[in-house]
């Protein structure tokens, strides 16, 4: 659904013919500044009275790079997967009310015969419910008037016409919960940190975001800055903070570089410093980039690191009583401050008719992994996984099944296919051995080995941990250990046992949430899979034959063609023959790489 924007300036420019590209991470790192020159050339080439206009991204990544044609008399119209040197064809055809020009969207095959279709008629976009991303992929992210005529800033108006109580209880009423993980009740922080006696108190954004495959907070700041800005803003007046931090990690540039010109044209237009407003608050914003570590998404880790230090601390005290500097400090992510803004510009009443009576509102999700339209999308809380992964995602590619999905980022849980009616809420994936972390959402097909993803996913943890406490710092290293063991075909049955009590101790004894939710993907894959761990140890296979000690490479004579180029892109020189005749490949010399499978043209190398 598009937002609710003024329909002249913004959809058509002002020249009533406009060209939107967007530009953010993941559209230039596909290709998206050389179609957006493209663009420019195309309408001087043609003499076109038209606008190139850079815009964010919506999170449609299986699109990239896309532009999306708007003139008045003609519907909008996106065309995908664009080539720089299919610009001038897609812009002279549109502008002569061509629209099945020549480089049409490719969505043609699911059905839409005669040209492209709107957005709104293709299920990935007519579920979803642009309530917070409402305005990415249609405003400039670096102007501050777009974002002022979709209605921003009006929010914090609203806010700064009442008293910080009422803000309070407004957020309190909205029911509100933090979209970084826990979903902690957002107002009841802010109570917390209002309450205190200081006359320094802090707000900071997290906007760390360090989970491998999601971006749903660099998206989102980076195609509505000033949303997330004027969110900070609220908190800082409703807790009665006089500065806040935008928290970013170094990697993420275009984030940064949009989230500090946002502070900077804010700040020329009275939104930040003295008096806001003329209502005599005062308040400033800085953007810290951080060289970034997992653990920063911990907010008192976050918080030591802005201090130059690097590892949680115990809580009590908890940030909003002691935080940095030891003040009253209140820590919400990107999503949640951008939440705030959206409730106080649109009212409760548009964000309490979304969600579960638990949880109100949407969550952004990153979905990833073997789905056919991997991206950003957001849904209410309360939606079905199956929705999400087959109905927007597009389910799995042509010839795969889907075995399982991993929710929650590195420290999420793994749900199996048959459970996929199971509502993506706090307490429901927690009951399940899940958790709804930040959103991210990874698709994993039949393809995959549980004991390898639950391998893979407490390696990365046991890298990211700060090592300060005993449970965290040895338990992971010895689950590591177990599950390398396992995956080599020297576990036992023993092993999955204590990797169970293991991981069950390390979840309740871990300092902070880094540890406490680390054991999840074994926890949760034991749960859903242990015939597959009890393949891998008593029987010594892989079911899905990725592990690559329990597996072997072999060479189907009846195949062969005799090529060779097994053999040159073999790196251990364990595939020996001659041309015209079949290769062999010596067993004990092979190193398992699979280069082999990859470079035979005939089918000829077999995993067994």
């Amino acid at each position: 659904m598009r937002p609710p924007a003024a329909p002249g300036r913004l959809i058509y420019g002002s020249k009533g013919f406009r060209i939107r590209v967007p530009l953010s991470s993941c559209t230039l790192a596909a290709g998206a500044e050389e179609v957006y020159r493209a663009a420019l050339r195309a309408v001087e080439e043609l003499g076109l009275d038209a606008e190139v206009y850079r815009v964010g991204c919506t999170g449609l990544c299986f699109m990239d790079p896309w532009v999306e044609l708007a003139k008045e008399g003609l519907p909008p119209t996106i065309y995908a997967n664009v080539r720089p040197d299919q610009v001038p064809r897609i812009v002279e055809d549109y502008s002569r009310g061509d629209l099945r020009g020549a480089a049409a969207l490719r969505f043609r095959i699911e059905g839409f015969e005669g040209g492209p279709p709107a957005l709104e008629e293709l299920d990935f976009w007519r579920l979803q419910t642009r309530y917070v991303s409402r305005n990415c992929g249609l405003v400039d992210p670096e102007s501050l008037e777009d974002y002022v005529e979709t209605g921003g800033y009006s929010g914090l108006r609203k806010a700064l016409s009442m008293s910080r109580e009422e803000v309070i209880e407004a957020v309190k009423a909205s029911g509100l919960r933090g979209r970084g993980g826990a979903g902690f009740p957002t107002w009841l922080k802010w109570r917390v940190a209002y309450e205190q006696r200081s006359d320094v108190k802090y707000v900071i954004c997290n906007g760390d975001e360090g989970d491998p495959g999601a971006f749903m907070n660099r998206l989102l700041a980076e195609s509505d800055p000033h949303r997330v800005l004027e969110g900070l803003i609220i908190a800082g007046y409703a807790t009665g903070a006089t500065r806040g931090i935008i928290f970013v990690r170094a990697e993420k540039p275009l984030m940064a570089d949009r989230l500090e010109r946002a502070v900077e044209a804010a700040r020329r237009c009275g939104l930040l410093g003295k008096d806001i407003l003329g209502s005599g608050f005062d308040f400033d914003v800085e953007v810290y980039r951080s060289a970034g570590a997992f653990v920063c998404g911990e907010e008192t880790a976050l918080i030591a690191a802005i201090e130059g230090r690097s590892r949680p601390r115990q809580r009590p005290p908890y940030p909003a009583v002691k935080g940095l500097w030891d003040e009253p400090t209140v820590v919400n992510n990107v999503e949640t401050l951008a939440h705030v803004a959206t409730i106080f510009q649109a009212g409760i009443e548009e964000f309490a008719k979304y969600g579960t009576e638990r949880s109100r509102g949407t969550k952004m999700f990153c979905v990833t992994g073997a789905v056919r339209r991997t991206g950003v999308y957001e849904v209410p809380i309360g939606t079905r996984i199956k929705t999400l992964v087959f109905d927007i995602a597009g389910g799995p590619p042509e010839g795969r099944k889907i075995k399982a999905v991993q929710i929650g980022g590195p420290s999420g849980g793994c749900i199996p296919a048959e459970l996929f009616d199971l509502e993506l809420d706090y307490e429901s994936l927690q009951s399940y051995g899940a958790i709804m972390g930040s959103g991210g959402l990874v698709v994993i097909d039949d393809g995959s080995c549980m004991v390898d993803v639950a391998r893979y996913f407490t390696g990365f943890t046991l890298a990211e941990s700060c090592g300060k406490c005993l449970p965290c710092r040895v338990g992971m290293k010895q689950l590591s250990e177990i599950l390398e063991r396992i995956a080599s075909g020297e576990g036992s049955v023993e092993d999955i046992e204590l990797a169970q009590e293991l991981g069950e101790s390390i979840a309740k004894t871990s300092l902070c949430a880094l540890g406490g939710t680390a054991p999840n993907p074994i926890l949760s894959t034991l749960r859903y899979f242990r015939q597959e761990y009890v393949e891998h140890v008593v029987n010594r296979r892989c079911p899905a034959k990725v592990c690559s000690k329990l597996v072997k490479y072999v060479i189907d004579p009846y195949l062969c063609k005799g090529c060779g180029l097994c053999a040159k892109a073999c790196p251990a020189s364990a595939i020996s023959g001659s041309p015209g005749r079949v290769y062999q490949i010596d067993e004990s010399l092979c190193a398992k790489c699979g280069q082999c499978l990859v470079a035979c043209p005939f089918g000829a190398v077999r995993k067994v």
